[in-house]
């Protein structure tokens, strides 16, 4: 099951729940602003814990964030780098940090 949006089709499993499948195009979404307008880095640490309640396993999140970056070209891991790297603000992935 995919979740269409911009195009491309966000990794759905069809076993997910819905508050499941919520966490996750939450996560996708984030890291979707990231890229395109910057967004808050708590938003992204928020969301990223309600994520990894989903994607309980680093090779379970790494699955999922290559599957999604091999449609979107949006990196989980960047973005998730950025914001270890940067302590407040706003993250940006093109160069824009707040």
């Amino acid at each position: 099951m995919t979740v269409k949006q911009n195009n491309y089709s966000y990794p759905i499993d069809p076993d997910w729940t819905n508050k499941e499948i919520s966490e996750v195009v939450g996560m996708f979404r984030i890291v979707e602003d990231a890229y395109e307008v910057g967004v808050n880095r708590q938003t992204v640490i928020e969301q990223y814990k309600k994520f990894k309640q989903v994607a309980n396993s680093k090779a379970y999140e790494k699955q999922l964030g290559k599957r999604f970056e091999d449609v979107s070209g949006y990196s989980l891991y960047k973005v998730m780098q950025m914001t270890k790297k940067n302590q407040a603000g706003e993250i940006g992935v093109n160069g824009d940090v707040k």
